[in-house]
């Protein structure tokens, strides 16, 4: 089941498994995509973030983009959407 919410990531990124594991306890759905696998994910983590490939970086249903958030931001974030 694909969730409401994307992270792009990469495999060695310790803010990204931090945040993984943090949003798995939540229970909150997600999908992943290793910008070092998939050119079109980092041309977009890029366009957002002012050129950088920073990572975490979530895309949301509604396409707006949160870089590294807490999981409380993306909790909220996700509420805002169901509402």
């Amino acid at each position: 089941m694909s969730g409401s919410v994307t992270m792009y990531t990469t495999p060695w990124c310790g803010y990204c498994h931090r945040l993984q594991g943090q949003m798995n306890r939540e229970g909150i759905v997600y999908d992943v995509v290793d910008i070092e696998q998939d050119r079109e994910a980092a041309a977009l983590v890029a366009s957002v973030n002012g050129g950088n490939q920073t990572v975490p970086t979530l895309v949301y249903s509604d396409g707006t983009a949160q870089t590294n958030p807490s999981v409380t931001q993306v909790k909220e974030k996700l509420a805002a959407l169901a509402s």
